[in-house]
């Protein structure tokens, strides 16, 4: 007899499904440190894609929800630029702020300044690997976070999120399929199909913390913005995405998404890329409701 929707087993068993589409393989492309580091160059320098994180409305979630106060210890996992763990920062919080890619990294660290370091702390880790008995962290942040995140990307890692935590936990994603064009006709070519790209694990997370007799908040919003970009980095960042998710060969791959990058790009050798989606905060306190 298969589990019951209402079981644990049966939304990791969903979760496990993933790997079986496209929107797994979206996933391993945007897995590994490369990539985020050839994005770190651009990555929240323009003001419509740093007003489309909403950040207050964040805080605002934490705040309604009793979860945010002066000296409140928040860990946040795939924290990138440090965009977020600033401006909690400036609000009050100790965030301890962790990351697998240097080069998001050294971003974080060149434009945070010292009335915020004081309250940050920033240190290269990958979540997956990371033991937080090591680490003496089980139990000690009132606060975990994973925005926008690859970490959290098997029950294991959520689980592990919720460990940390005393208190409560958060994480934000895509919650619908996103407008990716520039992908979409990268991944004809080189992956020889239409891409299929259907994001479902945050979802799938509610339901699975749902089942475990946690009570998630659901909080969606909807982005929309345009970002203006050099040919050669985006070669950089496409190659680092295709590697990890095509077997064809280094030098092949640079030759399909060069050329195809130069066809659209305009004299300046700049291409415009648009960003459009729905992305959704799941909220919840670890302390679950009586069974």
């Amino acid at each position: 007899m298969p589990d019951s929707i209402f079981t644990k087993e049966f939304w990791i068993n969903e979760w496990e499904k993933i790997k079986q589409n496209d929107t797994f393989n979206v996933h391993k492309g945007f897995s590994g440190p490369e990539f985020w580091d050839r994005a770190s160059l651009s990555y929240n320098t323009d003001n419509e894609e740093i007003s489309s994180r909403r950040m207050q409305r964040s805080i605002d979630i934490f705040k309604d929800n009793n979860c945010f106060f002066p000296g409140i210890k928040i860990l946040e996992i795939g924290c990138g630029t440090g965009l977020f763990a600033r401006e909690l920062a400036n609000q009050g919080a100790i965030v301890t702020a962790i990351d697998f890619s240097p080069g998001m990294l050294k971003r974080f660290k060149k434009d945070t300044d010292s009335s915020q370091r004081k309250n940050i702390t920033i240190m290269q880790m990958d979540w997956e690997k990371t033991d937080i008995e090591k680490t003496g962290w089980k139990n000690k942040f009132d606060l975990v976070i994973a925005f926008m995140s690859p970490a959290v990307s098997k029950p294991e890692t959520l689980f592990k999120m919720m460990e940390a935590s005393k208190n409560a936990c958060a994480v934000k994603g895509w919650a619908a399929k996103r407008s990716h064009p520039l992908l979409d006709d990268l991944w004809k070519k080189i992956m020889g199909n239409r891409l299929d790209d259907k994001p479902q694990s945050l979802i799938i997370k509610f339901n699975l913390l749902f089942s475990m007799g946690f009570f998630p908040e659901l909080y969606c919003d909807t982005l929309a913005w345009e970002q203006r970009i050099s040919v050669k980095e985006e070669i950089d960042k496409k190659l680092a995405f295709f590697k990890r998710t095509s077997d064809r060969p280094e030098h092949e791959l640079k030759e399909i998404i060069k050329n195809h990058l130069y066809s659209i790009a305009d004299d300046s050798q700049i291409i415009t890329k648009e960003h459009r989606g729905m992305t959704a905060t799941v909220f919840w306190k670890i302390k679950p409701l009586p069974q």
